[in-house]
């Protein structure tokens, strides 16, 4: 098992939210926990290609971006401001809701900008502890004391 103070989770839940391509993937060393950044051109050390199957690194796929769609949902929700939370869900119906969602909080809502940053932080960081148990990184008891230590952020 590894040790939880050890390992980024900043970069682990940004591995989890990276949806940009399968050209690049993001791994961990189970031994260290360190993460490593693979491309398909230069390898991880930026310079050797070398296939993801030859490395002894567990590949740290992306969720899926309904689980990143949720905490938009969520979000909406949870805040105080109803013609806020009401214009936010209504940027979320269709296609590019990711995008309508950016604009309307960035554009008409700046004041909720760094609740959002926030409150997206913190479920994503509690995701990246998941996946490293569900992965057997680290118990649960790790996993246990990260949750009572985060810090939840309250919504306007």
């Amino acid at each position: 098992m590894l040790d939880l103070d050890a390992i980024d989770v900043e970069e682990i839940a940004t591995a989890l939210a990276d949806q940009t391509d399968y050209e690049h993937r993001w791994l961990i060393d189970p031994r260290t926990g360190e993460v490593a950044f693979w491309t398909s051109d230069t390898g991880i050390d930026g310079e050797n290609p070398v296939e993801l199957d030859e490395l002894d690194l567990i590949v740290i796929d992306p969720l899926p971006s309904y689980v990143w769609y949720q905490d938009m949902v969520d979000f909406a929700d949870g805040i105080s401001d109803q013609a806020a939370g009401d214009a936010l869900h209504r940027s979320l119906q269709g296609k590019g809701a990711f995008r309508r969602f950016k604009n309307e909080l960035y554009q008409r809502h700046p004041e909720l900008i760094s609740v959002w940053h926030a409150f997206r932080d913190a479920r994503a960081r509690s995701r990246a502890v998941r996946w490293l148990a569900d992965e057997g990184l680290i118990d649960e008891d790790a996993v246990e004391r990260f949750e009572r230590a985060q810090q939840r952020p309250d919504l306007p």
